[in-house]
């Protein structure tokens, strides 16, 4: 019943969009997967609003489809010794306010980031100990200790730049109606209808903005979102089911483009925030174990995903060297979970709620799971929420397992610090273990990548498999479906849709 109404849906959908006149050939509308979060670099956290960044704030540096960092609002960089970094900056840069982008004002976002009540870039950038103005377009960072990911991190929400005047105008509201200095500007946002942007005259590198808008919509469900853009009602989609490939290949007026991600799909546990983490599910690793061993990845890749998506046990993708080959996840063994269950001394069936995004690919992931954990003495309650909710209740510890995905970073400290570390901030389910926390906190300093590997190894053998903390379960794709008139698309592996040199022809 649940797929008839989907259908039923996307037809309705597909004739309506069929039925009503084609945008101007300057507006492109982009299908997102969901509604971003709060419109402020540093308090927001979702992928989707990084999408919508890309179109509204420029960053420090970007990274290309390669991962290499390049410079944007910087023009360059210099390691004067292992703690301190000089960027200088890019001259005649203005803010969508039409103040000037400066090397003050960038001074000004790293504190904001930094020391702002609720800022999720805290635990990317805590290293930084002063930023100081060197001349208007020079700034030189101290840091704490040396921090090899610190530049890395520059490439994404903690190197975007705001205005401070409108940033100190606004105050709390400022995610409201953002000021940045990025190729568009803010124009409106309709809760879970549409954000718009309209092209900045004024932008640096105008000479490679060909639109004049863009219209961001999120549509949770993947066959409507498909079905938008085959009518013509949309030129983009952020992804698309993977399912729904052979269609879109099939599509002479469409065209695919795959990545790999640099992130994961993963299960949130909580054990140790607030009352819900309270139960034998959080507080006991046995419990935990036996949740985990009772899941077949490949099973549920294969049902959901025809397998596209590699089965995992840690949050660094193979394809990065950073990847600790000797972890591989666990061969599903319903027989070992019962008996931990048994040795754990607790009532069958184990009661867990799972809390899942609300669109029907992550529904389906959470039915088989929840077939998959009944077998093993295990009764899951699925709570299905609008995924910006979704975060925030999981930040309040209102969770005990959370299936959510992360895009994931270029460094692996931007996949590890700020979820397993226990300050970091978004680490949801509170997991805090000193050992942990000293190998974390090394691997930040250590330059050497093989012995940062060994690091994490030794981190996740005690996160993981000794303490339960999280699950890991696939990496995921980035898969990109556009219109044939839309050129100038790269796809990059952060998955981010960046908007330099799109053109869409008539």
């Amino acid at each position: 019943m649940m797929l008839r109404r989907t259908l039923l849906a996307a037809a309705a959908l597909l004739a309506a969009a069929a039925a009503a006149p084609p945008a101007s050939a300057q507006t492109l509308r982009i299908g997102l997967r969901e509604a971003p979060d709060i419109l402020d670099p540093t308090l927001a956290r979702t992928f989707v609003g990084r999408i919508v960044f890309a179109s509204l704030c420029d960053k420090l540096f970007d990274i290309d489809k390669d991962l290499n960092i390049v410079p944007q609002l910087a023009t360059g960089y210099r390691w004067d010794n292992p703690t301190t970094l000089t960027i200088t900056l890019r001259e005649g840069v203005r803010f969508h306010d039409g103040e000037t982008m400066d090397a003050e004002a960038v001074r000004y976002s790293l504190n904001r980031h930094l020391t702002m009540q609720g800022s999720f870039r805290r635990g990317e950038i805590n290293s930084m100990e002063t930023v100081e103005v060197v001349n208007p377009t020079t700034i030189r960072i101290t840091l704490k200790e040396p921090f090899a990911p610190f530049l890395a991190q520059l490439t994404d929400r903690a190197g975007m730049i705001v205005s401070p005047k409108a940033a100190e105008a606004a105050g709390a509201q400022f995610g409201t109606r953002p000021v940045c200095a990025g190729p568009f500007r803010f124009v409106e946002r309709v809760a879970q209808d549409r954000i718009v942007v309209e092209r900045f005259a004024d932008y640096w590198d105008k000479g490679r903005i060909h639109l004049e808008r863009i219209v961001y919509q999120p549509i949770p469900d993947d066959r409507i979102r498909l079905a938008n853009l085959q009518a013509g009602s949309l030129e983009l989609v952020q992804t698309i089911g993977t399912n729904d490939v052979p269609t879109v290949q099939r599509n002479n007026r469409l065209r695919l483009s795959i990545s790999d991600e640099l992130g994961y799909q993963g299960i949130t546990l909580n054990v140790g925030n607030g009352p819900r983490a309270q139960t034998p599910f959080g507080q006991n690793a046995r419990v935990r174990e036996a949740f985990e061993l009772a899941l077949d990845r490949a099973t549920i890749n294969q049902v959901v995903y025809d397998g596209m998506f590699p089965q995992t046990m840690q949050a660094v993708p193979p394809s990065s060297p950073f990847h600790v080959k000797s972890l591989r996840p666990p061969s599903r063994d319903v027989a070992r979970a019962r008996a931990l269950l048994r040795e754990a001394g607790v009532q069958t069936p184990v009661r867990v709620t799972l809390t899942v995004p609300n669109n029907p690919e992550l529904r389906q992931i959470g039915e088989v799971i929840q077939a998959m954990t009944a077998e093993a003495g295990f009764e899951v309650t699925i709570n299905a929420m609008e995924f910006a909710s979704s975060l925030q209740a999981a930040t309040r510890g209102e969770f005990e397992a959370y299936l959510l995905a992360w895009s994931g970073r270029t460094d692996p400290d931007g996949n590890l610090w700020t979820f397993v570390h226990s300050r970091g901030p978004q680490n949801d389910g509170k997991y805090s273990n000193p050992e942990v926390d000293r190998l974390l906190d090394a691997a930040r300093v250590e330059t050497d990548t093989a012995r940062r590997v060994a690091l994490y190894e030794q981190m996740y053998r005690i996160a993981l498999v000794q303490d339960r903390s999280r699950i890991y379960l696939w990496h995921r794709r980035n898969i990109v479906a556009h219109t044939a008139r839309l050129s100038g698309f790269v796809n990059v592996p952060d998955g981010l849709l960046r908007v330099q040199d799109l053109r869409l022809a008539n």
